[in-house]
């Protein structure tokens, strides 16, 4: 009877430890446009808050774990070997599929708002953990830069945002009601200031010893200001700033009441109506910031116009 060896099994190859490491970051990347989009998943247990910040915070820890791990294994000589980059990256990529599963676990009726900030800490946690294996990929061991790149990068800062986050959605609304009052008053604050710096003779005294050989006889323009109209405002330009500052105070002083307004009457279980409120509010901040950058010189006065109306309160619905 013929003994026919069976044959062995092909044992994959594994790539170099570096390479590893980028292709788990090129891996880590790819989750991101999934997030960003991801609804809540479909369950028919009663969610329990208590449990969801557990889980959360668990995961947070884990994933900083795993790149302090990481981190360290590769911050010296020798380098793991394949066998053992491969376990390491494997660990990596469960602690971030672990995190990414517990977002997905809050349902929206907890509140939109509330979603939006656990996503944007999920997807910092999960850029700040790619950014760090590129770190890892592509400095060198030991170095200088290398310390410095780990040492600031932001996975570390991102997981311990995650019990900082707002724990209900009337929290997250006043949360986000203040970045945005905080928004409109620095504006507000860059407005006036550009204001009270303005000369609308500026540099009209060294145009004119510069010039006044050569052109001695040249005719200013017909407001009787020098020839650098991008660098300053005309008279009209002044008048339509002041309705324009009168605009983004009205707006300040429009978000510190709602926050003010949600701050002691506001519910909790009033989730769809805070979310709304928030709509609102971010919709006139960025056009705040649009209305201050259009008002620097050269001035548009057809987009300040444009701008003023988007960024207008009483126009909101």
């Amino acid at each position: 009877m013929a003994n026919a060896a069976a044959p062995t099994a092909a044992v994959p190859t594994l790539a170099p430890p570096l390479e590893q490491i980028r292709h788990l970051a090129e891996e880590l990347r790819l989750l991101i446009p999934a997030v960003r989009v991801g609804e809540a998943l479909e369950t028919t247990k009663e969610f329990n808050p208590e449990t969801f910040w557990r889980r959360l915070n668990e995961a947070a820890v884990n994933v900083s774990r795993e790149a302090t791990t990481l981190t360290e294994v590769f911050s010296h000589l020798p380098l793991p070997s394949p066998q053992e980059t491969q376990r390491f990256c494997e660990q990596v990529h469960a602690a971030i599929k672990a995190m990414i599963a517990v977002y997905y676990s809050l349902p929206k009726n907890q509140g939109i708002t509330l979603r939006k900030l656990v996503r944007s800490t999920t997807l910092d946690i999960v850029d700040g953990m790619a950014q760090l294996m590129d770190a890892l990929f592509m400095t060198p061991t030991q170095s200088s830069e290398n310390n410095d790149l780990i040492s600031y990068n932001s996975v570390w800062t991102a997981c311990q945002q995650v019990p900082q986050i707002p724990r209900d959605n009337k929290a997250a609304a006043l949360s986000m009601l203040t970045k945005n009052v905080d928004f409109v008053k620095d504006a507000h604050e860059e407005m006036e200031q550009a204001v009270e710096e303005c000369d609308p003779y500026c540099g009209l005294l060294n145009d004119t010893e510069d010039n006044s050989d050569n052109h001695g006889d040249e005719e200013d323009d017909g407001l009787g200001y020098p020839n650098n109209r991008d660098l300053y405002w005309s008279e009209e330009d002044q008048e339509l700033i002041i309705p324009c500052l009168a605009l983004v105070r009205a707006s300040k002083a429009c978000l510190k009441k709602i926050r003010i307004s949600v701050a002691e009457n506001g519910k909790k279980d009033q989730v769809a109506q805070l979310d709304d409120i928030v709509d609102i509010s971010d919709e006139i901040s960025p056009s705040v910031d649009d209305l201050a950058l259009s008002i620097y010189p050269p001035m548009c006065h057809l987009t300040v116009r444009i701008n003023s109306e988007s960024c207008d309160p009483t126009a909101r619905r």
